[in-house]
């Protein structure tokens, strides 16, 4: 039960409200650097969406547990890198990274295997560059041209072919295509070869130094299995830019043993290097091998590539190592980011990566907005025509529950990323009627009050006690029908229910703090026209009280017959 009219303070209700949205608007103003305004979805402000298709390395279907498993590391990626509004959702076999506004580049590497290892060097050697033709001459003219020298460095590239690619003659002109497809070929010959993946290990080494001897590190030839090296077999590798080659003992130590990694500029020796920390069995295991092979390579494979192959000059106790590769300072980070937010259980290839526009998005929006503005409108001219004054006490508070849910929105985008979209401007829309409804039961209660004969101002408690049960339980419903959606959705429609819920609790609020207290001011006010019944919209039904409170007595006298 609420307390009497005569208990109740409104000003303090109302001041308390006063401060939230100062203290909110303070935080929208004065803190953070962002501008303010809602952080808006990729439908509204564009962006980019990047589709990841999944390999397996029998070129199966990948399982549902592994997808789900990468579609969560990558979701880690993001929040950790910090790309905010991004969504990662499975679509079939692919993982479907949408991204708002300026940040697609940084979703494109988001799918990066990551899937790093150690391994002991055996050989390694330069890589001889494939000599490419020049140009024929024109017709009767000598060709001044000097013939590409043998040291030349390969070009830098993508990652190399990491299990042996075929060995590279000079390309002609005119069949590079043909040339390609070969090489592939023979690259994936060499890395499937069966002697390879026997378990003895004489075959294994022959077949390892077959596909080291073979190896030219071509740029045009891809591995057709990166990230999918088999950590138990030797494995031939690329390094150092495509320049040297390595022949590698099988996997020693997984990159899942590291704790933390980080990026860096080494001033002793002028370059960006990535720091690891490695777990307690991880160190156990990196401390006991650099112990044993002092003098030694070992190299850090990184999607069947060596991204760096120190010579270990003492042993590394306490599990920090420092990994060096030419990085510049981009590089650096990513490789830090993709090492520190985990390993891929699944090979990816980016499939598609598109820029939205944000065009049809804005067109819906506008759309939208029309209709929310037309629909409150006529929400509007119904509370001024039904309740009169009351109804101006429903367009304010309204109005004041908007400048709530606004500031809202603009401190969830700054301090969680949650980023509005069509589906979320939708929820507001809807909310707004659960918000006029609240009104209506309340305004309906005071009615039935006023309707057993009692005063306007002694229906206020009296109606607000009944009528806030009523709200409590259907705003409960709705919450907890927003929570189970939000729970159990995916993609946008988890933006509807979360504003739609947020919505909810935030007209309690307004109910409580605003409406009640301000019909509880008006009830009390000595104004002539705030005390008349017709200003109100309940001089019709304050008649009906009159005229039932005066039949009571009237039915309540016996009927005595006259003598």
């Amino acid at each position: 039960m609420a307390a009497p009219a005569g208990h109740l303070r409104p000003g303090r209700y109302l001041a308390f409200f006063a401060l939230i949205v100062v203290a909110l608007y303070a935080l929208v103003f004065f803190t953070g650097s962002g501008k303010p305004t809602p952080k808006l979805g990729i439908d509204l402000q564009g962006g980019t969406r990047v589709t990841l298709s999944a390999r397996n390395p029998d070129g199966g279907d990948p399982p549902r547990e592994s997808l789900e498993q990468a579609r969560s590391i990558i979701e880690r990626r993001v929040n950790g890198i910090g790309v905010s509004g991004t969504e990662v959702v499975l679509d079939g076999s692919n993982v479907v990274i949408t991204v708002p506004g300026e940040q697609g580049d940084q979703a494109k590497t988001l799918g990066k295997t990551a899937k790093l290892g150690f391994r002991k060097v055996v050989t390694s050697q330069p890589v001889t560059p494939v000599q490419q033709p020049s140009a024929p001459p024109a017709s009767g003219t000598p060709s001044s041209a000097p013939p590409a020298s043998p040291g030349a460095s390969a070009p830098p590239s993508s990652p190399a072919n990491g299990g042996g690619g075929a060995a590279g003659a000079p390309q002609q002109q005119g069949d590079s295509d043909e040339q390609t497809k070969k090489e592939i070929e023979e690259a994936r010959s060499l890395r499937q070869n069966p002697d390879l993946l026997s378990t003895d290990q004489a075959k294994q080494a022959a077949a390892a130094e077959k596909a080291f001897a073979a190896l030219n590190c071509d740029p045009k030839v891809s591995d057709p299995l990166v990230g999918n090296d088999l950590t138990d077999k030797p494995l031939v590798a690329c390094g150092d830019k495509n320049t040297m080659k390595y022949l590698l003992e099988p996997e020693f130590l997984p990159g899942t043993e590291i704790s933390d990694a980080s990026s860096g500029y080494d001033t002793q020796n002028s370059q960006w290097v990535v720091n690891l920390n490695f777990k307690g069995e991880g160190s156990r295991i990196w401390g006991d091998f650099t112990s044993k092979n002092v003098q030694k390579q070992a190299a850090f494979v990184l999607d069947t590539q060596v991204v760096s192959a120190p010579t270990i000059q003492s042993a590394i106790l306490g599990g920090q190592t420092q990994i060096t590769g030419r990085f510049s300072q981009t590089e650096a980070k990513d490789l830090a980011d993709v090492l520190k937010y985990g390993s891929l259980p699944l090979s990816f290839e980016s499939s598609d990566a598109t820029t939205v526009s944000a065009t049809l998005g804005l067109a819906s929006l506008q759309a939208g907005l029309i209709a929310g503005g037309l629909g409150l409108l006529i929400v509007f001219i119904y509370c001024l025509f039904y309740y009169r004054l009351l109804g101006v006490l429903t367009i304010l508070s309204l109005a004041l529950s908007f400048s709530l849910v606004y500031a809202v929105l603009v401190l969830l985008g700054r301090w969680i990323g949650y980023t509005l979209d069509l589906a979320g401007v939708a929820g507001l829309i809807i909310a707004i009627g659960i918000t006029a409804d609240s009104f209506v039961i309340y305004f309906e209660r005071l009615k039935d009050e006023i309707r057993e004969g009692r005063t306007f101002r002694s229906a206020v408690p009296r109606g607000w006690s009944r009528a806030q049960r009523t709200i409590l339980a259907s705003d409960a419903v709705s919450f907890l029908a927003a929570a189970i959606l939000y729970w159990l959705a995916v993609g946008e429609v988890k933006g509807f229910a979360f504003t739609l819920g947020m919505s909810t609790v935030l007209d309690l609020v307004v109910v409580y703090l605003v409406t009640h207290p301000l019909v509880s001011m008006v009830s009390r006010s000595k104004s002539k026209f705030l005390s008349n019944p017709k200003n109100l919209g309940l001089g019709a039904v304050q008649q009906v009280g009159s005229e039932r409170k005066a039949a009571r007595p009237a039915a309540g006298r016996p009927n005595v017959k006259e003598a």
